[in-house]
């Protein structure tokens, strides 16, 4: 099998050489693998596994209380362009009718 690394938007297994870059035949990403080792720093991971990235919308999976709200955010809420910060709760967002919250990357999956 080839030794290459996945593709960094899709995570796809395929990718193959053209000249300097790496193509993904998938998604049509094309990158330079020299890059993307220079780039991977903080890396969280969803509830399934997926890797998430600034801007991407993910989805609660879980009821979650909030301290200081009457209600939890329910299950099945999409939250759009995260943001990752480090620490426990490695999701800085904004929840309609919540405001500004972070959240654990263990109870959301990528929308």
């Amino acid at each position: 099998m080839s030794d290459l690394p996945p593709c960094p938007s899709c995570q796809s297994p395929y990718a193959y050489e053209s000249g300097e870059l790496l193509m993904c035949p998938e998604c049509g990403h094309e990158w330079d693998p020299k890059e993307v080792e220079e780039e991977s720093g903080l890396v969280v991971k969803d509830a399934n596994g997926n890797v998430l990235k600034d801007g991407d919308s993910v989805i609660v999976i879980k009821n979650l209380p909030v301290k200081g709200a009457p209600k939890p955010v329910k299950a099945g809420t999409k939250v759009k362009k995260i943001r990752l910060v480090e620490g426990d709760h490695d999701i800085a967002c904004h929840i309609e009718g919540f405001g500004a919250m972070g959240l654990k990357s263990e109870f959301v999956k990528k929308a």
